[in-house]
């Protein structure tokens, strides 16, 4: 399997690229050499993600209830604007870039798995950070998950070492309550998964996700750590009856029918590349085999490159599996958020009920 190399650049020369790409006027020439050795450096993160969502995978058989793993590189938009957001933040030190994800079933789970890794003799990466969205939700917005962040090492393929990846580790009801975030960001055409946004959106989502605390009995979103169960389920109702944010959702939201399965079952497809036209309300998918992730990455970046152009799409490069997983996974990118829908329903049927 052919795999991206490091860049040759040195480091500062890759942060530089970084530093060009949130100037406001960059020449074409500079922009063009910063894109390039942006996208090199990005591409160069898939050979450690995709062995560590193998160790990841293993670990995953001794969890029940069906839980999912799944990779991806970081969108280059999705670089910029961190870049932008952080102005301290380098390039080579973004954590995130390499992205690997576990879905589990509980909280307890979540710790669980998390213990695997930390208490691995087998595993060679150093753990250099760790960010606990769950003991300590995020107050803005709500979010929660479990973040390890490791430095990549490999005795096999030294060339890797010091890459950075990041490891998410959250519940079935923490990710979807994160999807339907991002979903309902792509159809509005604001950044709420970075908090960025419409106050109203970011308090209703920051409500449902209180809810979810209580449902599974962990940290309160600080923000709204005084309400009860009770309360937080009403203030949901209140803030949904004035959004009609349920009735939007449903309005937005694509059936998973939308997607031309024939090209992406019947084989054991390794990467997808989902492209996400939300103006048209379309859902494309090219599937790779293993051996052609080089191909896979070259074609994420073209389309981005028309994305940039101007064109309404949303493309990114993932790995999860078969097809079903790859819905679970990453449900934002078929704009299929029915099961968060029905669950916040559920909740406000139920509290109109004990009124």
């Amino acid at each position: 399997m052919a795999f991206s190399l490091v860049p040759k650049e040195s480091k500062n020369q890759i942060n530089k690229a970084g530093q060009i790409l949130v100037q406001k006027n960059p020449s074409t020439e500079e922009l063009r050499w910063a894109l390039d050795l942006a996208d090199r450096w990005r591409a160069c993160h898939a050979y450690p993600i995709n062995t560590f969502q193998a160790n990841l995978r293993g670990k995953l058989k001794a969890f029940s209830h069906d839980p999912i793993a799944a990779q991806r590189l970081k969108r280059m938009p999705t670089i910029i604007d961190k870049l932008k957001r952080y102005p301290a933040m380098k390039l080579t030190t973004m954590q995130d870039i390499g992205g690997v994800r576990a879905i589990v079933n509980s909280v307890e789970d979540v710790y669980s798995l998390a213990d695997e890794f930390r208490s691995s003799r087998r595993l060679e990466h150093s753990l250099i950070d760790e960010k606990d969205y769950i003991q300590s939700p995020r107050s803005e917005d709500g979010y929660r998950s479990l973040h390890l962040i490791y430095k990549y090492k490999n005795k096999k393929v030294p060339s890797y070492d010091g890459l950075r990846l990041e490891l998410q580790i959250r519940t079935k009801l923490q990710h979807m309550w994160a999807t339907a975030v991002e979903t309902m960001g792509t159809f509005l055409g604001q950044a709420l998964k970075s908090r960025q946004g419409d106050k109203e959106w970011l308090d209703f989502f920051a409500l449902v996700s209180s809810v979810f605390t209580h449902i599974e009995k962990s940290a309160p979103v600080p923000r709204f750590s005084h309400l009860t169960r009770s309360d937080a389920i009403q203030a949901v109702a209140k803030a949904e009856a004035e959004l009609q944010a349920l009735e939007k959702m449903n309005g937005f939201s694509i059936a998973a029918r939308s997607i031309v399965r024939n090209k992406s079952e019947g084989k054991g497809w390794s990467y997808h590349l989902i492209i996400l036209d939300s103006l048209n309300h379309t859902v494309q998918i090219t599937p790779y085999d293993r051996d052609s992730i080089e191909r896979a990455v070259a074609d994420y970046s073209k389309i981005e490159a028309a994305a940039a152009g101007g064109q309404q799409i949303e493309p990114v490069l993932v790995s999860a599996g078969p097809i079903d997983n790859l819905r679970r996974a990453y449900p934002n990118f078929f704009l299929d958020i029915r099961e968060f829908v029905g669950s916040v329903q559920s909740l406000i049927n139920a509290a109109k009920k004990n009124e």
